[in-house]
């Protein structure tokens, strides 16, 4: 049932979407973001239009999906779905995915099954990343809900659980899919793996015993598969700076040039693939377990689901082939497709400015980038 204290954490709705609406478009430095990500876009003109938007699917329609089908024609070699027969309104879901991108995993996700005639997914999204309040207007009005993790240990529980129980809420009751990653943050290294936690929260707003309640969600799981990653230089120097520094953590700016480059830098062929639904396989776990080996059950079958979905492209088969030595998968690329990833991960490389540089390891760590997918794929497609 709706509970008040979700409006902390909810999307904007009602008499507040125009109120948000003239906030954002008051902020100069939303026109400026704009102004930069649509460099051909008249500001007055996107005001009105912005204006006339009375709901979150006007605004997704009218404004959104335009300006994401543009990043994506200036960015990408093409961006598919494939698997929309598992999308369902009478039957919401939660899709549960691996995280690539900050910003675009979910936003290509929605825009896709807007196009397809589906209503668009809320959006789960971390606190770490609203580092400005037009930020967080900005993303309400577009159908998100707030990951509080900026909260003291003691909150924890208790943030966790207003979670979860507003996710029960959107799909049992405002009968609305959800869209969340597998883990908090982005695999840095593509190894991409659920997190218990994550499970162990989507069970608080249950009424029942842990497998029930996680089925009572319906989880399908979503792979996201990225030719290139943008960000793939900026992940390697962070894999450097917390080797040499232990205490290392992000800064607000590091968040925001993560969020710049992989919305405007170059992705190559971005597919999205919705796996099975789990629940048929979750029947098969005991409810004899004790919870955190069901936890750590239903998370193999969301990662073996994500992982035979991957979509392959030569770059992994080349990566693995560089980072074990060998030419096994030489059939799945030429010799000038080598030389022009060697010369790209030289120039990732080249980005990458800090104190001790060290080159044998950062090459190692982009390597595993696109090397991984290819892995986790083989060991999925012999179980």
């Amino acid at each position: 049932m709706y509970n008040p204290d979700f409006d902390e954490i909810s999307p904007i709705k009602g008499a507040e979407f125009p109120e948000a609406v003239e906030r954002l478009l008051g902020e100069k430095y939303f026109r400026a973001a704009i102004e930069y990500a649509l460099p051909d876009v008249d500001f007055n003109e996107f005001s009105r239009l912005m204006r006339s938007c009375k709901t979150t699917y006007d605004f997704q329609i009218k404004l959104v999906c335009p300006a994401l089908f543009g990043i994506a024609d200036r960015t990408t070699s093409g961006l598919s779905i494939d698997g929309l027969e598992r999308v369902s309104a009478e039957n919401p879901a939660i899709f549960i995915s691996n995280h690539r991108d900050i910003i675009l995993d979910a936003a290509f996700f929605n825009i896709l099954i807007l196009r397809a005639g589906f209503d668009s997914t809320e959006i789960a999204i971390g606190d770490n990343l609203l580092i400005f309040p037009w930020i967080k207007d900005l993303v309400r009005i577009n159908k998100s809900f707030i990951v509080q993790r900026g909260v003291s240990a003691r909150q924890i529980l208790e943030a966790s659980k207003r979670l979860s129980g507003y996710i029960h809420y959107v799909i049992k009751e405002k009968k609305s899919s959800v869209w969340i990653s597998q883990r908090e943050g982005r695999a840095k290294d593509a190894n991409d793996r659920t997190q218990d936690s994550l499970l162990k929260m989507l069970n608080l707003g249950g009424e029942h015993h842990f497998l029930e309640n996680i089925k009572s969600l319906n989880i399908i799981p979503l792979s996201f598969s990225y030719e290139y990653d943008p960000c793939d230089y900026l992940k390697a120097k962070e894999f450097q700076m917390k080797r040499d520094d232990p205490d290392y953590k992000k800064q607000k700016n590091d968040d925001l040039l993560n969020m710049q480059t992989g919305i405007f830098g170059f992705k190559g062929t971005v597919k999205l693939q919705l796996g099975t639904p789990i629940n048929t396989k979750i029947d098969a776990i005991s409810p004899n377990m004790d919870r955190n080996t069901q936890a750590a059950q239903v998370g193999k079958l969301i990662d073996s689901e994500i992982h035979r979905n991957y979509s392959i492209y030569s770059v992994n088969y080349m990566a693995f082939d560089k980072l074990e030595g060998e030419t096994r998968f030489a059939h799945n690329y030429t010799p000038n497709e080598r030389t022009a990833f060697e010369h790209y991960i030289d120039k990732q490389l080249d980005k990458i400015d800090i104190p001790n540089k060290d080159i044998n390891f950062l090459t190692v760590k982009l390597l595993e980038m696109y090397a991984n997918p290819l892995k986790n794929k083989l060991i999925a497609m012999e179980l």
